[in-house]
């Protein structure tokens, strides 16, 4: 008899170590991608792009897991990845988007007309929106793709100013940052994806990075415009602009000092993080004035990518693109760095999987 309550026991602790789920189902791992952080490496003339895995736990690493799942390489200079339910649509300035799954990095198709320079890649609903120059060499090319995700083709195109780069959606709209292609501009596009229909905000010169704050206003980061070799040479202020979007009105416009020009922002629960001179510094979301001093300095030699996640900083550093690009990770409150990782040549997106 006591056999056989063992026997029981032992039977109920393997149904228990199955089983995560109330309903009594089995959680089954997604792939070995899930739960970490992913980086993209754009590569080189002379090194391919390539996308990188850390673990959550930032125990273990893999580079080049898009060409161990499939045997090929990404291709030419991967500009960004954009997440959408179990899918990771990897665009690449080849005119291509890649489309895998997100855990386990197989390819499940290739979205390769329509496209000429991809930039990055929203979504909202079934449909994803790609930034794309077009011609860089033509001005008035530009234009935003719209792809049907079931067929994962181009159906339309949405003609924007020169040079779109990030792209957002929030309550049915698009916004557009537009840092120039090979030019300068200034905008921000607002596409209505109702009608199509499109006004712009006038901010510094370069805008890039953009955020949905804690207020639901849009952070962004221009750099100004920093063409030294020109002659004369043109500068201009750098700024970060806050922008109500009920009625696309600017709330606040933070200049930097003439001759400062940050590239990089990333934010988290109401603070926006950037980098000037390899020194981190924080502006909250309800903030008057930019910071006089930073909360730390980096060690990168060429800091290219930034990201935030669980009061951690994730810099990568391309160093001079000839070799491997490194992960730095920066615990915020000490500002200690903590880890180092070896990801892909010019690495430059961090996302959390």
């Amino acid at each position: 008899m006591k056999k056989i309550i063992l026997s029981i026991f032992a039977m109920s602790l393997l149904i228990v170590s199955c089983s995560s789920d109330d309903d009594g189902t089995t959680s089954e791992p997604l792939g070995a991608y899930e739960d970490g952080i992913i980086v993209s490496g754009e590569g080189s003339f002379s090194l391919p792009s390539s996308v990188s895995f850390i673990s959550e736990d930032l125990m273990t690493s893999e580079n080049q897991i898009y060409f161990n799942a499939n045997n090929e390489t990404t291709g030419g200079y991967l500009q960004s990845i954009g997440f959408n339910d179990d899918k990771a649509y990897i665009v690449v300035q080849d005119g291509t988007i890649k489309v895998v799954n997100r855990y386990t990095f197989e390819k499940l198709t290739t979205i390769s007309t329509g496209l000429s320079l991809p930039r990055y890649i929203a979504f909202e609903d079934n449909t994803a929106y790609v930034s794309d120059w077009g011609d860089p060499n033509d001005t008035t090319d530009d234009y935003i793709a719209v792809i049907d995700l079931t067929s994962n083709t181009v159906i339309s195109t949405i003609p924007v100013s020169e040079g779109p780069e990030q792209i957002l959606e929030e309550s049915d709209k698009l916004y557009v940052s537009h840092k120039g292609g090979y030019n300068v501009n200034n905008v921000i596009s607002v596409i209505d994806t109702s009608d199509n229909s499109l006004e712009t905000i006038t901010v510094n010169d370069v805008p890039d990075e953009m955020f949905i704050d804690e207020s639901g206003d849009l952070l962004v980061l221009s750099s100004g415009a920093n063409q030294y070799w020109l002659t004369p040479a043109v500068i201009t202020d750098a700024a970060i602009t806050r922008i109500n979007l009920s009625d696309n009105s600017i709330i606040s416009n933070l200049e930097f000092p003439s001759g400062e020009h940050p590239s990089l922002m990333t934010y988290e629960d109401g603070i926006a993080y950037y980098i000037l001179n390899n020194e981190v510094y924080s502006l909250v979301d309800n903030a008057t004035s930019l910071p006089t001093t930073s909360l730390f300095n980096i060690t990168a030699s060429n800091a290219y990518g930034l990201s935030v996640n669980d009061n951690q900083l994730f810099v990568t550093d391309a160093g001079g693109f000839a070799a491997n690009s490194t992960l730095l990770v920066y615990d915020i409150s000490s500002g200690i760095e903590t880890n180092t990782f070896s990801v892909g040549v010019g690495a430059s997106k961090i996302y959390f999987n």
